[in-house]
């Protein structure tokens, strides 16, 4: 079945031609307006993925946006800023957007984004490559169910962001990475200079693993990138 995008705008112009591009590449596509809209079209129609415009006219989508994470909502979102608005897309990311897009935009970009996004958000045993479990310091990441908790038990929250970068480091544990490669390995595309979004994730799991444990779990190296700092087992599934 043709994944369906939700497209949450209030420029009518912005909603029509971006709804038939979508459409014209195969995805089935709903529009609303506003908020309250918004709200009712992800009730009633579940999509799988949430294009998001910061600005609308009975709130903002940045409120939005936290109001489904805090509720357990974890629909794939991808937040629409205008040019000059970085703090929205650093907020944005610190709530638990999966990627953002600057206005205006091109539309192929757009489809890239959400495919990208889309393919991160759906881990069949393909994608996990066999892998059953991750386990490292006292955590236990299981890929398949996108599931991360501690080893006595306790469900660690992640946004779809965060556990995308996390298993990027359990993947290649000890390895020195880049903003650079991780920006690539999780959003398909190099930083802008002025990109601070792996930065901003970087923080947030540090603070949430950090909670539980008194290691030091990411080094931060300057000039070169961040290393997870702990040792990871894999279990893999038997073919």
């Amino acid at each position: 079945m043709n994944r369906h995008i939700l497209i949450v705008d209030d420029d009518a112009e912005i909603r029509t031609l971006t709804s038939r591009y979508l459409t014209q590449q195969g995805f089935r596509t709903s529009v609303a307006a506003n908020c309250a809209q918004c709200e009712r079209s992800l009730a009633d129609l579940k999509p799988d993925l949430l294009v998001l415009d910061v600005m609308l006219p009975d709130g903002s989508g940045l409120n939005l946006c936290r109001s489904l994470r805090d509720r357990g909502d974890q629909v794939p979102v991808i937040l629409l800023t205008a040019l000059k608005e970085d703090v929205d897309r650093i907020i944005g990311l610190e709530i638990g957007a999966d990627d953002y897009m600057v206005k205006p935009f091109v539309p192929r970009e757009l489809i890239a984004r959400i495919n990208a996004v889309l393919r991160r958000a759906k881990y069949t045993e393909a994608d996990s490559d066999t892998v059953e479990y991750y386990r490292f310091d006292i955590y236990i990441v299981e890929p398949k169910r996108r599931r991360l908790t501690t080893r006595d038990g306790d469900v660690v929250d992640l946004t779809g962001a965060e556990f995308d970068l996390l298993q990027v480091f359990l993947d290649r544990p000890g390895r020195l990475l880049s903003r650079d490669q991780l920006s690539e390995f999780t959003q398909g595309r190099q930083c802008d200079p002025f990109n601070r979004s792996i930065d901003v994730l970087i923080s947030r799991l540090r603070k949430k693993l950090s909670a539980n444990t008194t290691e030091t779990l990411f080094r931060t190296v300057r000039n070169g990138g961040y290393q997870l700092a702990v040792s990871v087992e894999i279990d893999r599934a038997i073919a």
